[in-house]
């Protein structure tokens, strides 16, 4: 595992239970974890990340379609790591999640992260500022344009924390650093979670560790970070990684710049390509279609000719009609657009 701290591997916990209803109806089929970007969950590029660093094991909770997480990532020795399990039929809250898991965690410090979150945050360079603060906990941070969606947090010149409020008022609002739900803990913090019941992080334990005047830490990251929790998000999350604004492993080969497509997929000599764009696994392209810019097609699609598709994100075995026009839209797995129309602006057609 390259770039590993100096106190080496370390544990991950990643918060895997949440259902996504502000993605709805997209997350009525899928948990929001799954929600793909650039074909793969972002659940999976936050894998990818843990793995690529140092985190060897990590648990997951699990809640809303939890079988369909648990299905996909297995033992996670496909990204070189050790996943582990932890089913909640009540939900327990951020804390409380992580509380319920208290023996795998209490070794060392660990780390803590959303399943939805897009990010490439250098996790390394998070677990050295904590080292090097001695902080209990550290927050990541990122400064961004919009607060009102997201816990706002005020620093001191050292990077302490100094005052925090989850999810604020306007009238509340006195910083534009965010939490981004990237935590390092050391492991005497499990013992401010009060064990089986609800318990938040944002709500309940960082005032908590505030009040009480513990050592906690804000790292200011300035690498990509997005919640992909609406469909606006969603959409610059898919755009970002597109354009190259977020690192992110992008499957498929790259048949010329910003132009990426899966194996066994099968595109007609007239069919045109416009970066950036990705084509997934065994889809069909036939005469005369144009795809793209800013538009991922996932696994087994078929798309008929005249079709003419930009700005928008086809889940997979979508079915697109001839002579349909797509423009800035996410057309839902399994889905069929009949002949001859244009949709426009945002629709989603989810038959599953």
């Amino acid at each position: 595992m390259k770039n590993a701290p100096e106190f080496g591997v370390m544990k991950a916990f990643v918060m895997a239970a949440g259902a996504g209803t502000r993605l709805r109806p997209l997350t009525y089929s899928i948990p929001k974890p799954m929600v793909p970007v650039v074909n793969k969950p972002v659940l999976e590029h936050t894998v990818e990340n843990l793995a690529g660093h140092f985190a060897g094991d990590i648990m997951m909770n699990l809640h809303y379609r939890g079988d369909m997480i648990k299905e996909y990532f297995g033992d996670g020795s496909k990204w070189g790591a050790r996943i582990s399990y932890s089913p909640e039929k009540k939900l327990m809250g951020t804390a409380g999640g992580v509380k319920k898991c208290e023996d795998f965690l209490k070794g060392g410090a660990f780390i803590v992260m959303s399943g939805d979150g897009l990010s490439d945050v250098d996790l390394s360079a998070v677990c050295d500022f904590h080292r090097r603060k001695k902080s209990v906990a550290t927050m990541v941070l990122k400064a961004v344009d919009s607060k009102f969606d997201y816990g706002v947090t005020l620093l001191s010149p050292s990077g302490r924390i100094k005052k925090f409020i989850e999810k604020p008022y306007w009238s509340d609002v006195f910083s534009n650093t965010v939490n981004t739900g990237i935590y390092v803990f050391e492991p005497e913090v499990l013992k401010l979670i009060p064990p089986n019941r609800f318990y938040d992080f944002g709500q309940d334990l960082w005032p908590k560790m505030l009040k009480k005047g513990l050592p906690i830490y804000g790292y200011v990251t300035k690498s990509y970070w997005t919640d992909v929790g609406n469909l606006k998000e969603y959409r610059q999350g898919q755009r970002d990684a597109l354009s190259g604004n977020i690192r992110l492993n992008i499957p498929g080969r790259q048949i010329k710049k910003g132009v990426y497509v899966g194996e066994g997929s099968i595109i007609h000599p007239s069919a045109k390509l416009i970066a950036p764009c990705v084509i997934g696994k065994q889809c069909l392209i036939e005469k005369n279609v144009i795809i793209g810019p800013d538009t991922v097609v996932a696994a087994k699609c078929a798309i008929a000719p005249g079709a003419v598709i930009s700005n928008s994100i086809l889940w997979g075995r979508v079915r697109v009609s001839p002579r349909v026009k797509l423009d800035n839209c996410i057309i839902g797995y399994r889905a069929k657009v009949v002949s001859d129309i244009s949709v426009y602006e945002g629709t989603i057609l989810n038959v599953d």
